[in-house]
C-alpha cells in the first residue's frame, strides 16, 4: 500500500546538493524578543519618537503656511496674534514632550537617505 501523503520537495536542499553543500540547513527562527531589544522604556521611547516627530513636521508646516499668509496680507492683526500665540504654546509643548521623552530636536529628525533629513534645519 503507498502513502497517500504527496511528498514535499525541499528545493532549497536540492539546490545546495547540486552545488555541493552537503549539510544545508534551513536557517533557525529564534523569537522576537531574542532578535529586537523589546523592553517597555525603549518601545514607549520610540513610539514618542514617531508621534512627535510626526506633530513636529505638521507644526513646522504650519508655522510656514503662516508666515505665506502674513506676507501676503490674508490676515487681521487679532488673527496673527492668535496664531503667533497658539504657534508658541505648540512649540512650548513640544519641548515639555521631548523632555518626558528624553529626545532632543535632532532626534526628531528622521534621515530619509539620499532624500535627506526629514525636517529642515533652518
Amino acid at each position: 500500500m503507498t502513502d497517500p501523503r504527496p511528498v514535499r520537495r525541499d528545493e532549497a536542499a536540492e539546490l545546495a546538493a547540486a552545488l555541493g553543500v552537503p549539510s544545508w540547513q534551513p536557517p533557525r527562527v529564534r523569537p522576537l524578543d531574542r532578535r529586537v531589544a523589546v523592553d517597555r522604556d525603549s518601545v514607549e521611547r520610540g513610539l514618542g519618537s514617531l508621534v512627535l516627530t510626526i506633530i513636529e513636521l505638521l507644526r513646522q508646516l504650519m508655522e510656514r503656511q503662516a508666515l505665506r499668509r502674513v506676507e501676503v496680507g490674508d490676515l487681521t492683526d487679532e488673527q496673527i496674534e492668535r496664531m503667533g500665540a497658539t504657534l508658541m504654546a505648540l512649540e512650548e509643548q513640544m519641548t515639555l514632550l521631548r523632555e518626558h521623552f528624553g529626545l532632543s530636536p535632532e532626534d526628531l529628525n528622521l534621515d530619509l537617505g539620499p532624500l535627506g533629513p526629514l525636517l529642515p534645519t533652518d
